[in-house]
């Protein structure tokens, strides 16, 4: 019989615990806990994202490494994430440009509209390092 009773007691003491644990991951806290650098439901990073991969862009261009142009991380650490900047780096995406970052050109893209070139700039300045 004390056996049986031990063997309850550790028991509860285990279970008592364990509920002491599960208050503490509520997803009230978990949503507090979650990295600082998750972007995953940012809305610009969201459509930034489906722009870029529908587009050419990742050709010439990585997240992190130069490839023939500059790593989205590097163009926004040279970029303050203005107004201005934005719609100036839109610009560059529809009309191509030169000399920025080396010689070798990048290739326009007309069919881009500015609304979504502006988005994928958005997107870009969230990966600031």
């Amino acid at each position: 019989m004390k056996k049986i009773f031990v063997l309850f007691a550790v028991t509860a003491l285990i279970a008592a615990c364990g509920s002491e644990n599960e208050k503490k991951e509520t997803p009230a806290n978990a949503a507090t806990t979650a990295p600082a650098n998750d972007l995953s439901s940012n809305p610009d990073y969201v459509k930034g994202l489906a722009l870029v991969g529908k587009s050419d862009c990742l050709t010439c261009h990585k997240i992190s490494d130069k490839l023939i142009g500059p790593s989205y991380k590097d163009v926004a650490a040279k970029y303050e994430a203005t107004e201005e900047n934005i719609a100036m780096l839109a610009g560059k995406i529809i009309k191509g440009g030169k000399g920025v970052w080396g010689e070798i050109p990048m290739t326009p893209h007309p069919q881009i509209s500015e609304a979504d070139a502006k988005q994928m700039v958005k997107y870009i300045m969230l990966l600031k390092k």
